[in-house]
């Protein structure tokens, strides 16, 4: 079993930057890939940006490309998510996710995943 738990969200104007942080503790050593995703009120969970946890592959989605950096600490078991020029359209709670089936042809999906964090609220002001 992997744990993950988020922080880093909170409020913030339009244009301004956040980096939401995500901690894993238990069976890290079987971590193959951990992504961000997110889920705005009313709207299904999207995928943000994921990260292969060996070699540091990476993998965005249109709206995070140019804006939004994924990246990760092994040595904290951690990985992060570096988010600039942020707009309204950003705002939603981000889910941090882990998996270890080593299988990334879903990396993108949220069924690509067996673990979740609890989520970590960000909301951009305009």
């Amino acid at each position: 079993q992997v744990q993950l738990v988020e922080s880093g969200g909170g409020l913030v104007q339009a244009g301004g930057s956040l980096r939401l942080s995500c901690a894993a503790s238990g069976r890290t050593s079987s971590i193959s890939a951990m992504g961000w995703f997110r889920q705005a009120p009313g709207k299904e969970r999207e995928f943000v940006a994921a990260i292969r946890w060996s070699i540091g592959w990476t993998w965005y989605s249109d709206s995070a490309k140019g804006r939004l950096t994924i990246f990760r600490d092994h040595d904290k078991n951690a990985v992060y998510l570096q988010m600039n020029r942020l707009n309204a359209e950003d705002t939603a709670l981000y889910f941090c996710a882990a998996d270890s089936r080593g299988a990334f042809a879903q990396i993108n999906m949220p069924l690509g995943y067996e673990y979740w964090g609890q989520g970590t609220q960000v909301t951009v002001s305009s």
